[in-house]
């Protein structure tokens, strides 16, 4: 099977030159249909090549030509050639579609290779109707390709096709104008050549998941190197990156991917500021870097690496020291280089290795002040009890004693944490001992259950002092955490800019929780049913501003977990429910799309004092660049006229004459560049008055001819006698279509005239001013629409630079657009696009339970210029 990119690019051609390749190595090859198209180089290629003669069938008073299916199997060949797979053929044929005499073919023994364009497989006619605007009606099943022994793309750059099309090798010289214009035009070629080549790798990668099957390969065939370096935001990170970075680049097309596995619990240890410098880097590199969720760490590597079909993954060697790891067991890069199967695992040496983990002492978890004032209630408060209870002493026991003394510990550890609680509860037994234990006032005790309950107040106020200090520490890292958190989140702010902000933010989430789809929705606001517009509430519509991954919600309720954001922007995410420490950090999440909405449309609204900015601009140019251009026309009427108020000189009646015609000439130029001006002004201030209406291309059109003068004798019109009304303003049109003509009369040489083509697409008009001039460089192209701007002509007889650029505001004004196109074999193409006026649908509906039927068949599937 030649699939083919496009019409024109070759694959009847290849097809013939395969068949006679086969006719030289002995095959019996016989064309059982080809269509040439009048292309002369087709043609030639099927000398020598036996050809079955075609079938011939009547339809309503036509007759029409099919392969003949009885004749291929009686001849029996080996290798049938059949063109246009996707053919319909005439009513009346012996199958409805040409693909299916395809399978008798094979049915019969006997091999075929046939062609097909990507725009007529049934899983992409939708995809093409949209970029193309024309329907393809005869398709073939995706399946009847992929079931081809062999697929071959056929394909070109767009630039070579429109080349080849201007040089008259695939079609008509009358249809190539109206071709270029339509459906060849370089988008719809460029999306249909990635269309093309995205099939055929989807075929490849079927095959060879087809051959590993087959074969019982269950390892991993590392087509493209994938390197995911693993950051834990410490200090060797820039080292693990850039290594990483070098393992990728060793190889032709490697990825690098940067992760950072955190904790659900936010309490991750990295140094956000860190992180954010990694960040950078990886993708100033060129790679990505993500963020996961995971409470076992090479767990959560691995996965992530395997669903990104990485190839190598590079580790840091361990922080932690000798003394450490004899303690805690294996670490991360053991545990990983145990589990990671065909992923080659490297453990990369940096300045930090066993240098150890930097743990908070204890005490560093209080601020120094905190720390006193726990020291100096650990010294006051034990002798403070020991005078107020040694005046109770007659009603107080030992036991109340203890208890009271350990009251006043667990008072100084909330205070100062656990060195000034222990100093406390040293200080409170020594006093427990000598004034309240008998003997009194001596050391020495005689009672041994005095002993235990000693020890035991001594043991209980460690123990309480050290679980009030943790409770301490671990409430100031989750705030410390908590803040660090609120810091990535500006810091994502401030990274995640531009149009595709959210759909990264969304992105994230979804990676992050390992989810089906992220969505943001909004709530706007109902229309009630007699009109107007309903307040906000439960009867809202939702609607979608960003989604990320398949299956997207569309309202709050499909989704598995809905985080709120104010009352009218939910976060809905679908794959699996989440716990609530991760609705927690997800609310982050929301909170951040948000910003990122809210700052997406004050972006807007500052693009909408743009133009006013523009005008002042546009002032500042004006009266730079226009005084000397003012002051011509202006100069030289003012002297022809002075002239002929000269009573010293006596002028000839001819003399006269010319110098009226130069004063008349003058001024004409000086009223339009002043039209020209405050044409553009209005525009800038959006205020010039504007009334569209059903207008007719060929009035304006020869209005406009009119304005250009005598050189518009020279311009070529060609506008089709059907082409519909546009709605237009038809004052502004024709200065549009007058200053366009003006501009490609003055770069067209002689020989070549400039023409003016018309053409309808999908639901517009579109006008061509077509020069053969010197054309324009496509990375200057829009320069040409700035007022003043002549890209370095300095004739400055020709105008001050207005004419393009009042050509596509207004055109812009009615609705419409102007874009500058490469003319084919050199030159320049205006192109002006406006809303064509529908036509009234005067055909009657089917009848119910009728199917309806091509009006006629048709004769071949390349696409209709």
């Amino acid at each position: 099977m030649y699939l083919g990119a496009a019409p024109g690019v070759g694959k009847t051609y290849a097809m013939l030159g395969e068949g006679r390749r086969r006719l030289e190595r002995g095959t019996d090859v016989v064309v059982g249909f080809v269509e040439t198209h009048g292309r002369l180089h087709t043609a030639e290629m099927t000398e020598g090549l036996e050809i079955v003669s075609r079938r011939e069938l009547r339809y309503r008073e036509a007759v029409f030509t099919e392969m003949d299916v009885d004749a291929v199997l009686a001849r029996r060949p080996a290798v049938a050639l059949v063109d246009e797979l996707a053919h319909t053929n005439v009513p009346g044929s012996r199958n409805e579609k040409r693909w299916q005499d395809v399978e008798e073919l094979l049915g019969a023994g006997i091999d075929v290779v046939s062609t097909v364009n990507i725009q007529h497989l049934e899983s992409v006619n939708d995809v093409v109707a949209k970029i193309t605007g024309v329907a393809q009606r005869e398709t073939v099943p995706d399946s009847v390709v992929r079931a081809a022994d062999q697929v071959e793309l056929v394909d070109m750059a767009p630039e070579a096709l429109r080349r080849r099309m201007a040089h008259g090798n695939v079609y008509a010289a009358e249809k190539v104008d109206a071709a270029l214009s339509n459906y060849f035009r370089v988008g719809n070629l460029t999306a249909l050549r990635e269309l093309a080549l995205l099939w055929t790798a989807d075929k490849v990668d079927e095959a060879l998941q087809t051959y590993r099957s087959e074969h019982e390969i269950e390892g991993t065939w590392e087509t493209r190197e994938r390197v995911v370096v693993a950051l834990t935001g410490g200090p060797e990170g820039e080292t693990l990156v850039r290594r990483a970075a070098r393992i990728a680049a060793r190889s032709t097309g490697g990825e690098l991917l940067a992760v950072h596995v955190t904790r659900s619990d936010g309490l991750t240890g990295a140094d956000p500021a860190a992180l954010a410098d990694q960040r950078r880097l990886v993708e100033s590199l060129g790679g990505t870097y993500h963020q996961i969720l995971g409470e076992d760490v090479p767990e959560a590597l691995l996965t992530f690496a395997r669903a990104e079909n990485a190839t190598q993954l590079v580790l840091g060697a361990s922080r932690r020291s000798w003394l450490a790891t004899l303690f805690s067991g294996p670490g991360i890069g053991a545990t990983t280089i145990r589990d990671s199967g065909d992923i080659d695992v490297h453990i990369v040496t940096h300045s930090e290795t066993g240098r150890g983990t930097r743990i908070p002492r204890l005490r560093g978890t209080l601020s120094s002040r905190r720390r006193f004032q726990g020291f100096v209630l650990a010294v006051a408060l034990p002798p403070l009890l020991t005078l107020t209870l040694s005046s109770h002493r007659a009603t107080l026991n030992l036991v109340s004693d203890v208890l009271v003394f350990l009251l006043v510990v667990v008072v100084v550890a909330l205070v100062g944490g656990f060195l000034p609680a222990l100093v406390a509860a040293v200080g409170g037994s020594l006093l427990l001992n000598y004034y309240f234990t008998p003997p009194l006032h001596t050391f020495a005790v005689n009672e041994g259950n005095n002993v235990l309950a000693l020890g035991v107040f001594v043991a209980v106020a460690l123990l309480v002092s050290s679980v009030v200090d943790l409770a301490s520490r671990r409430t100031r890292q989750a705030a410390r955490s908590a803040a660090e958190s609120e810091t990535l989140a500006t810091l994502a702010g401030s990274v995640l800019r531009g149009e595709h902000a959210l759909q990264a933010l969304l992105d994230r989430v979804r990676e992050s929780f390992s989810l089906t789809s992220a969505t943001l929705l909004e709530r706007r606001p109902a229309p009630r049913a007699g009109g107007g517009v309903m307040a906000q509430g439960p009867a809202a519509d939702w609607s979608v501003v960003a989604g990320a991954g398949t299956d997207v919600c569309t309202r709050p309720e499909e989704a598995d977990t809905a985080v709120p954001f104010g009352d009218d922007v939910v976060l809905a995410l679908r794959g699996r429910p989440l716990h609530a420490d991760e609705q927690r950090l997800v609310g982050a999440f929301a909170a951040q799309a948000a910003v990122v909405l809210e700052r997406q449309r004050l972006s807007a609204a500052a693009a909408a004092a743009v133009p006013l900015a523009e005008a002042n601009k546009m002032r500042t140019a004006l009266l730079a660049a226009v005084g000397h251009d003012l002051r011509t026309p202006l100069a030289a009427a003012k002297a022809a006229v002075t002239s002929l108020l000269s009573r010293d000189v006596h002028w000839s009646e001819e003399d006269r004459e010319e110098l009226l015609e130069t004063a008349d000439e003058s001024l004409d130029k000086l009223a339009a560049l002043v039209d020209n001006l405050l044409d553009l002004s209005r525009l800038q201030a959006g205020a010039l008055d504007v009334l569209t209406r059903p207008t007719a291309l060929l009035e304006v059109v020869a209005r406009a001819l009119d304005d250009v003068g005598d050189e518009g004798r020279h311009v070529v019109i060609d506008l089709p006698d059907d082409l519909p009304e546009v709605l237009a303003d038809p004052g502004l049109l024709e200065r549009v279509v007058a200053n366009l003509l003006a501009n490609a009369v003055r770069h067209s040489p002689a020989a070549a005239p400039p023409t003016l083509t018309g053409s309808r697409l999908r639901g517009t008009v579109q006008l061509r001013v077509i020069d053969r001039g010197p054309g324009i460089p496509p990375e200057a192209r829009e320069r040409v629409f700035a007022p003043f701007q002549r890209l370095g002509d300095t004739d400055n007889t020709t105008g001050v630079g207005l004419g393009l650029a009042l050509a596509r505001g207004l055109t812009e004004v009615m609705g419409g657009t102007l874009t500058p196109e490469e003319t084919p074999g050199g030159g320049l193409t205006m192109v002006v696009s406006l809303n064509a006026v529908p036509a009234p649908d005067q055909a009657p509906a089917p009848e119910p339970g009728r199917r309806e039927r091509r009006a006629e068949p048709a004769a071949r599937t390349e696409a209709e210029p």
